[in-house]
């Protein structure tokens, strides 16, 4: 079974890296906070071109902390989109305020910033974009509406890890920039794990006292605060991994390339990619008429293609917020994942391909 996402691999491509740094840590005896996580703080803050990141347990938490950060709760409104995993939209809801969203850009998945100023009001405190499957929103235009808005921008980044926006890294680009490290995505741990950017001393100060229970240095709670830190093992386990996060992507990249090459002359549509942008490729999504059929005959030849999402948040019990959005109904109706990760052979992309090729051609 080829897999559509395989951190196994990744593991095993430093495996023995990964247990030198697994049993420092053990035997350090500090599990908590300590210089393995002080250390990649400083490591992914330079990785992304920011004075500060701060580990958390989650990339929902990451973007939860955000928000408190920025005393945004009950009776206040943070735009962002329904075409994303439910962590974005719960975080927001989370904090007591209200998820306003915005329909996303067909070819690119990514939030249509044209449709912004028409929802901004008076509650208005934030917008998240989100750097969906490693493709980067339109940060300029971003930048303008909130800097002439006055609103706070948080950039949901947990796809998007080594991503990049006219040659700057996503999660540099807002106020603050939230990481994911699920063992899926680009830069993965052996479980839950996150991240907050930021170039503002005084967001990082409080992100700091936030995540441990409003403590000061004297474990003084000065607010209320929350229990969401990094641990030192999944710390050790991205120090390693963060050394070959460029070259994975670039690997991902080169997995993509291929299967533009295969798929170019299908009915497929293939992902596109803005000028402006360095995709991260954390999925491969193509669109197609015939998804479900295509779906189970990957399945049927041992491919392990997915949905990413077959629902809107908006369409979901939890979430059901009214909304104009035509582009995000039509696409999650289409839109399918085909296998990526950067241990993933060229045989494999040259199969999965095949298959589609084949499908094609048997139901035509």
């Amino acid at each position: 079974m080829i897999l559509c996402a395989n951190p196994k691999e990744q593991y095993l491509s430093h495996k023995d890296e990964i247990k030198l740094a697994i049993d420092k840590v053990l035997e350090s005896g500090w599990y908590i906070l300590g210089q393995e996580v002080k250390a990649f703080e400083k490591e992914f803050a330079n990785f992304v071109g920011v004075k500060y990141s701060i580990g958390v347990a989650s990339g929902t938490d990451a973007i939860f902390l955000s928000l408190k950060a920025l005393d945004i709760g009950t009776g206040d409104e943070v735009i962002t989109v329904s075409h994303t995993a439910t962590a974005t939209v719960s975080a927001i809801e989370a904090t007591g305020a209200k998820a306003i969203f915005v329909d996303v850009e067909e070819e690119y998945f990514t939030m249509d910033v044209s449709k912004i100023e028409e929802v901004i009001t008076d509650k208005t405190k934030a917008i998240i974009p989100v750097h969906i499957y490693g493709h980067p929103c339109d940060m300029n235009k971003l930048q303008k509406i909130s800097k002439e808005n006055n609103l706070y921008l948080i950039e949901d980044c947990a796809q998007a890890s080594g991503a990049k926006y006219e040659d700057k890294d996503v999660g540099s680009m807002g106020d603050l920039g939230c990481f994911s490290f699920f063992p899926t995505k680009n830069l993965g741990a052996l479980g839950d794990g996150g991240a907050i950017t930021t170039n503002s001393k005084e967001l990082y100060e409080k992100l700091l006292m936030l995540r441990q229970y409003g403590w000061d240095k004297n474990r003084e709670s000065k607010f209320q605060g929350y229990n969401s830190r990094l641990d030192e093992i999944q710390a050790a386990v991205l120090r390693v991994k963060l050394k070959y996060l460029k070259q994975d992507i670039e690997k991902r990249n080169k997995v993509a390339s291929l299967y533009y090459k295969y798929l170019k002359d299908t009915d497929f549509i293939l992902p596109k990619v803005k000028d402006s942008c360095y995709h991260a490729y954390h999925l491969f999504v193509i669109k197609t008429d015939n998804r479900d059929k295509v779906l189970k005959f990957l399945e049927e030849n041992n491919i392990m293609a997915m949905i990413h999402y077959d629902k809107a948040v908006h369409m979901n019990e939890a979430y059901k917020i009214y909304s104009n959005l035509s582009i995000t109904e039509k696409i999650i109706n289409n839109i399918l994942s085909l296998p990526l990760y950067p241990e993933l052979k060229n045989e494999d992309i040259k199969q999965i391909s095949n298959l589609c090729i084949n499908y094609k051609s048997l139901k035509e």
